[in-house]
């Protein structure tokens, strides 16, 4: 929403707010464009409004048709009111902490090119400008922040910068501590302070990983329990229970599996992954991105052409009621898969790249120790290097060579081998050589041990992945075809049950297929697309081609099993 609509709809309201502090320092780090007390004036005033138009839809109703359902429509409405103001105040904070969270992916690599800088030159404030300025996100404008209101102090803004992450990550703190040890220690013993300084964060990297790891096993445990095999395991059982008496209508059951379930999968999973302490999402790739088509009308055109075609087929296999399900799941799904796949063809080059980095820091760094020339050095790692690390190197080489242009303008100049490359380490990596190039033998073996550094972020990065997904799997594989298998299978059992018993006797009619095909079917795809979210921002952080390419392709598995399994189970019933 535009910051003119929301100070148009701030204006609308006549109360004095008071918003948290955490909201007005959430808008900062964003840099949002309005403050806090406008968005909390804005939010009020739409909730007033939901309010209102909830209320006047309510008494509409229960003139056309009974006084219950308008009070049922009043009552969502007014508890939809209700939850704007406080949606849109934890919203913001929640967009913060992902925000933050995605930030300090790169704090040890900040500190592996202060520690870089240190070991040329033991100033601690040029180590800190190099670290900033050279990096990418956030964190290192943070850090630039800090640095420049240090200058003409005793200060050297890198302590505070530290202090001001430390709640966030306290290892920040412990490396910074040593890198200023590693300055004023003798030069026989700064390396070792300088080691120690990327051990302690890359140390807590793992230690916050492995402690979140076990902090959310309960929770996804229970999430995947109450969220997911308790409420499809009860649709099996809601004919019989009819039959001893108890009433379940169909508007109920749309208000649990469709409005209440939802709700409640969505907000334990922000709180899941509003703890996750450190994200290593993929690269974002903007819209302006060259490899990007811009033709989005394209992948909504694919959308709706999947939508037609599944609707219709469901219609034909499965029944009319299945056809909304089939289009919502299949459209949307194909939409987003064909909306994120360009970008995905973008993050498969940068990982690409990003395998044999720090194999090239290693090689080049050798070279330069030995008396070689960057620009030959890069050359020459090129040659040895295979796959698509190799070609960027030698791409570099090249347009140095041709063009005449500095190492630093052949990698990240706006023609260079990484103009259409948003590879962050990539570029930190070509910083490194741009400062070899200058500094000479000195930076050589610099860059040979940030290499060993490069290669054991890695590994850290690999091996929080893996215990993260064997936490995830489960709910992976739930949204994607175990959930939509179970829901379709119980849905054709209700249906039999119903066919076969005799439920009216007890006063209570048989719940109609249709509706409760419908009902568990928004439910199944709503599943699909809240535990994808889950499990990939648990697993890499939130991205949104990553999101987007994931929930997409669960939406057209999930569509397919639900209806399969509703088919399959029928033959055998």
């Amino acid at each position: 929403m535009s910051r003119p609509i929301v100070e148009r709809l701030a204006g609308w309201w006549p109360l004095a707010v008071d918003p948290a502090p955490e909201t007005d320092r959430a808008l900062a780090y964003l840099e949002a464009s309005v403050d806090a007390e406008t968005l909390d004036a804005a939010s009020r005033a739409v909730a007033a409004l939901v309010v209102v138009v909830a209320v006047g839809a309510g008494v509409s109703v229960a003139a056309v048709a009974t006084t219950r359902l308008g009070i049922g429509v009043a009552s969502a409405g007014t508890a939809t009111g209700v939850a704007v103001p406080l949606g849109a105040s934890r919203g913001v904070r929640f967009l913060s902490t992902v925000a933050r969270t995605r930030a300090l992916g790169a704090a040890a690599s900040l500190v592996g090119r202060a520690a870089l800088r240190l070991r040329i030159d033991p100033t601690v404030e040029r180590a800190a400008a190099f670290a900033a300025r050279t990096g990418r996100g956030s964190l290192a404008a943070s850090l630039g922040e800090h640095v420049e209101r240090a200058a003409g102090t005793p200060r050297n803004g890198i302590d505070a910068f530290a202090h001001e992450w430390s709640d966030r990550f306290p290892a920040l703190e412990r490396a910074v501590t040593r890198l200023d040890a590693a300055a004023s220690a003798p030069t026989a013993e700064r390396d070792r302070h300088l080691d120690r300084a990327v051990e302690a964060a890359l140390d807590g990297v793992r230690e916050e990983l492995a402690s979140f790891t076990g902090e959310i096993r309960g929770p996804v445990t229970g999430l995947y329990a109450f969220g997911v095999l308790l409420p499809l395991a009860l649709i099996g059982v809601l004919p019989a229970a009819r039959a001893t008496g108890v009433r379940l209508s169909i508007p109920m059951i749309v208000a649990l599996y469709d409005v209440v379930l939802p709700a409640v999968v969505v907000a334990a999973g922000a709180w899941i992954l509003a703890r996750r302490p450190v994200a290593f999402p993929p690269p974002r790739v903007g819209r302006d991105h060259p490899e990007l088509p811009n033709r989005r009308h394209y992948a909504v055109a694919y959308g709706v052409v999947a939508a037609a075609v599944g609707g219709y087929v469901a219609t034909q296999l499965v029944g009319p009621w299945a056809a909304p399900v089939a289009a919502a799941g299949l459209g949307v799904g194909v939409g987003l898969v064909a909306d994120a796949r360009p970008a995905m063809r973008v993050h498969e080059r940068v990982r690409a790249v990003e395998s044999d980095l720090g194999d090239a820091c290693h090689l080049v760094g050798r070279r330069v120790a030995a008396g070689e020339a960057v620009e030959t050095a890069i050359a020459d790692a090129a040659a040895q290097l295979t796959g698509a690390t190799g070609a960027m190197l030698a791409d570099a080489a090249d347009r140095q060579r041709r063009l005449g242009v500095t190492v630093s303008e052949a990698f990240d100049g706006e023609t260079g081998a990484l103009a259409t490359l948003p590879s962050r380490r990539a570029r930190e990596v070509a910083t490194l050589f741009a400062l070899a190039a200058t500094e000479g033998r000195p930076a050589g073996e610099a860059l040979v041990t940030t290499a060993e550094h490069v290669a054991e972020l890695d590994r850290v990065e690999r091996e929080a992945r893996r215990e993260l997904t064997r936490v995830t799997d489960t709910l992976s594989n739930t949204a994607a075809a175990f959930g939509p298998i179970v829901g379709g299978t119980t849905v054709a059992l209700s249906a039999h049950v119903t066919r076969t018993s005799t439920t009216a006797q007890f006063g209570a009619a048989p719940l109609p297929t249709a509706e409760l095909g419908l009902a568990v079917g928004a439910y199944v795809l709503w599943l699909a697309a809240a535990l994808t979210v889950l499990s990939t921002g648990v697993t890499y952080g939130i991205d949104r081609t990553l999101v987007g390419h994931r929930v997409g392709v669960a939406l057209c598995l999930a569509t397919a099993c639900y209806l399969a399994a509703f088919v399959g189970a029928g033959l055998f019933l």
